[in-house]
């Protein structure tokens, strides 16, 4: 994390941002259920809101120092956090009713990576599941914003793709001042065999 990051991720301004701009409008009208998972919380603003909107958040973290003081912070709430890689989730099959990532996706170095970690996220979810997220936009002065800093910004144009690919059937995507989704998994067909 560069210094910008340091700065902005656990201001006050970031989660009023995050907590009326981004969060209600992404999971408008989408039914969280009661077991969440989150990808890359960092200092946790989108934690403190999603938090209570479900019975149970699980929060992965790949930062260790960020991962221990987030867990300190959400002690003896619905909050577990995790210190894992999201692209290898050591979290077992068809377990969480939703899963929300929101501005870290472009932190996640190579497409490859990316992909693997939505895959990972439709392994996790149950087959009625839904993964919401939310996303910044390339431009030049977010790439100014990121420099000593992995940025690797999602092309909205080959996203819905991509998602498919990693197990997703069902995705809407809006373009405005951010790039958001919500995608939900393949569903397993359950009809008997014949």
């Amino acid at each position: 994390m560069n210094e910008n990051h340091a700065r902005l991720c656990p201001s006050p301004e970031w989660a009023e941002h995050l907590h009326t701009d981004v969060l209600p409008v992404v999971t408008d009208g989408v039914d969280l259920g009661d077991e969440m998972l989150e990808i890359g919380p960092g200092p946790g603003a989108s934690t403190e809101w999603l938090r209570h909107r479900v019975q149970h958040l699980v929060a992965v973290e790949h930062d260790e120092d960020a991962c221990t003081r987030l867990s300190e912070r959400m002690a003896g709430m619905n909050v577990r956090v995790v210190h894992a890689d999201a692209t290898s989730l050591p979290l077992e099959a068809d377990t969480f009713d939703s899963a929300a990532s929101f501005t870290m996706l472009h932190h996640v170095p190579t497409p490859e990576l990316q992909d693997a970690l939505f895959a990972e996220v439709a392994r996790v979810l149950r087959s009625d599941g839904v993964f919401v997220a939310a996303d910044s936009l390339a431009s030049d002065g977010l790439a100014e914003f990121h420099e000593g800093d992995t940025y690797n910004p999602i092309d909205p144009t080959t996203l819905e793709a991509r998602l498919r690919r990693a197990g997703f059937a069902d995705v809407s995507i809006t373009v405005a001042d951010s790039l958001m989704f919500v995608a939900r998994p393949r569903r397993v067909n359950s009809l008997p065999a014949e």
